[in-house]
């Protein structure tokens, strides 16, 4: 009884591992694994899909860290820094940047 077990499974997976011989050149047996064997197009599609994923983890990886080493205010500008700019610019005089500053000091 095993032993026809072992010929039976032998039996259906000889052909099975001949038919997936891809020979001396692999464009002559089945092809490329993405688009003429392996899973054929929705290989190529799980295949664009996982890189996809993995690029995306890594660049939101990269803005996290970057946020997280700025302390959270990287980029964003202060009332004060602003001020300091309007009034380098030439945009307020003197009087008008101190006025604003005690006000913004408050």
């Amino acid at each position: 009884m095993r032993r026809t077990a072992i010929w039976t499974i032998i039996g259906f997976a000889a052909p099975t591992l001949a038919a997936a011989d891809p020979g001396d050149n692999w464009q002559e047996g089945y092809g490329h694994m993405m688009w003429g064997g392996g899973y054929g197009m929705f290989g190529g599609l799980m295949m664009i899909l996982f890189w996809g994923i993995i690029i995306a983890l890594i660049v939101f990886a990269v803005k996290w860290f970057n946020d997280s080493q700025g302390g959270g205010t990287r980029g964003k500008r202060d009332a004060l820094d602003i001020l300091r700019e309007r009034f380098a610019s030439g945009e307020i005089d003197e009087e008008e940047f101190e006025r604003r500053c005690k006000v913004l000091e408050k």
